[in-house]
């Protein structure tokens, strides 16, 4: 089994596009159709069709440990994002970019101040 691209120009044989599953015959030497993009890979059909039922049995043997790490990556990133969400909440910067602070903190302890000496007297 060996692999072209499209454009190539390929001996007689059997041609099977992967991406969509096409078959090309050569009855000679041609050129295969496609770009650089597309690829091909020379095996015969009777190859092709061997290999249906062993792709299907490895499916088939894979398909609970494909659940198991769908489930963990799902519940991975709704952990994740759980804590993420509560960190973000956490986090106070002590200061608010709506509010401006123009008078400064001098004038504010210089009022509280004064406020103290009222309440004294």
């Amino acid at each position: 089994m060996l692999t072209y691209k499209g454009g190539y120009k390929v001996q007689k044989g059997t041609y099977w596009d992967l991406a969509n599953g096409e078959r090309i015959d050569m009855n000679g030497e041609g050129i295969l159709p496609g770009d650089r993009r597309t690829m091909f890979v020379k095996m015969p059909a009777a190859a092709v069709l061997l290999a249906g039922p062993v792709l299907g049995l490895l499916y088939a043997v894979f398909l609970p440990f494909i659940g198991i790490a769908m489930t963990l990556v799902l519940v991975g990133k709704k952990l994740v994002s759980g804590v993420v969400h509560v960190a973000v909440k956490s986090t106070s910067f002590g200061w608010r970019p709506i509010e401006s602070y123009l008078d400064g903190k001098q004038r504010k302890k210089r009022d509280m101040k004064e406020t103290k000496r009222h309440d004294k007297s």
